[in-house]
C-alpha cells in the first residue's frame, strides 16, 4: 500500500513519531506493533470500577454501614481533587499567573461546594439506630484522621495560623515548625476527656502522618497559598474573594455541616461521644470555638467577630 492512501496529516504525524522516538532510541515501528495488538481501551477498564466498587468492606451486618463507607471514600476523592488544584500553584517552581492562580482556586471551591451539599447523606441518608450500632464495630477509627484534609489546610496558609486560638499570637512565620506541629488545633480534638491526654485516634493518626505534615508544611512554607497571594496578587479583589470563599468554606461550612452530623447522631448521652473514635467533637466542630481562619488579613473586624456563626457568606 503506497504512501498516496495517507493523508498529509497522517503522514506529517507519523512523521513527528518518528523523530520522537529517534530522540530516544527507540524503533517506532515496534510501537506501532503494540499499538497494532493492544485491545480497545474500555471506561470500565480505564476508571478500574470493578476495583472501585469491589472496595466497600463492611464491618457489620447493618445495611447502612455501607452508605458510611462510600461517602467517606467519596469525599477522599474530591480532597485528592482539591489537592491536585493545589498542588499545581504551590509546588510550581514557576511564578504563577494571575488567572491561572484564580482558575484553580475557584476550582477548589467547586470541590468543596460539592462535598458542603453531599454532606446531606450523612445527615439525612442513614437510620440513627444503625449508625450507632455499627460506630461503636468501628473504634478508634474517626474521619478526624483524614491525613488529605490535612494537607490541604497546610498548603491554604501559613503553618502557625493552624494552631490553637489561644496560643496562635505565639508563634509566627519564622517559629521552628515541629514546635508549631505539636499545637495544632486539631489535637485537641482527639484528647481525652476527662484526662486530657491523647485518645488512641490521635495516636495512630500522628505515627502514619506526622513526618508527611511536618515534612509538607516545610516545603511551602514559602510558596502555600497565603504566600502566593501576598508575593504576587495582593490587593486583586477577584482573588481576595476566591480566597474567602474558600476561608469560609473549608473552616467555617465543611465543619458546620460535620457538626449538624454529630449533633443529629451523637448528641444523645455522654457516653456515644465515644462513637466518634474518642474525638471530642463538640469543642473540636464548631469553627466558632477554633477561629481557624487561613486568610484574616482579608476579613473585616465585624466578620471576624462572627466567625463561625453564619454558614453562608
Amino acid at each position: 500500500m503506497g504512501n498516496r492512501n495517507f493523508s498529509e496529516e497522517i503522514l506529517s504525524q507519523l512523521e513527528k513519531l518518528e523523530a520522537k522516538y529517534d530522540a530516544m532510541g527507540q524503533d517506532l515501528s515496534a510501537y506501532l506493533d503494540g499499538l497494532l495488538h493492544s485491545d480497545y481501551l474500555t471506561y470500565w477498564d480505564y476508571i478500574r470500577l470493578d476495583t472501585l466498587l469491589s472496595l466497600q468492606t463492611p464491618r457489620t451486618s447493618f445495611p447502612d454501614e455501607k452508605i458510611f463507607i462510600l461517602y467517606h471514600q467519596i469525599t477522599e476523592l474530591y480532597f485528592k481533587l482539591i489537592l491536585n488544584e493545589q498542588d499545581q500553584l504551590i509546588m510550581s517552581t514557576e511564578t504563577p499567573e494571575r488567572d491561572t492562580f484564580l482558575k484553580r482556586v475557584k476550582r477548589m471551591n467547586r470541590y468543596f461546594d460539592h462535598l458542603i451539599d453531599s454532606f446531606d447523606v450523612m445527615i439525612d441518608g442513614m437510620d440513627p439506630e444503625q449508625f450507632l450500632n455499627f460506630r461503636m464495630s468501628l473504634l478508634p477509627s474517626s474521619g478526624f484522621q483524614s491525613g488529605q484534609y490535612r494537607l490541604v489546610e497546610i498548603g491554604s496558609t501559613d503553618f502557625h495560623l493552624l494552631t490553637c486560638s489561644d496560643t496562635r499570637d505565639t508563634y509566627g512565620d519564622e517559629s521552628d515548625v515541629n514546635e508549631i506541629y505539636e499545637h495544632l488545633y486539631w489535637k485537641k480534638g482527639a484528647t481525652e476527656l476527662a484526662t486530657g491526654k491523647k485518645t488512641l485516634t490521635l495516636k495512630q493518626f500522628e505515627k502514619k502522618y506526622s513526618d508527611t505534615f511536618v515534612a509538607r508544611a516545610r516545603e511551602v512554607r514559602k510558596t502555600n497559598l497565603r504566600k502566593l497571594y501576598h508575593d504576587f496578587f495582593e490587593g486583586d479583589q477577584e482573588i481576595v474573594e476566591a480566597l474567602k470563599n474558600l476561608d469560609h468554606r473549608a473552616n467555617v461550612q465543611w465543619p458546620l455541616m460535620h457538626y449538624k452530623s454529630a449533633v443529629r447522631y451523637l448528641q444523645k448521652d455522654p457516653e456515644v461521644i465515644k462513637a466518634t473514635g474518642g474525638t471530642n467533637w463538640q469543642k473540636y466542630l464548631p469553627p466558632r470555638r477554633q477561629q481557624v481562619i487561613f486568610y484574616p488579613e482579608l476579613w473585616s473586624a465585624e466578620e471576624l467577630a462572627h466567625w463561625g456563626t453564619r454558614e453562608k457568606l
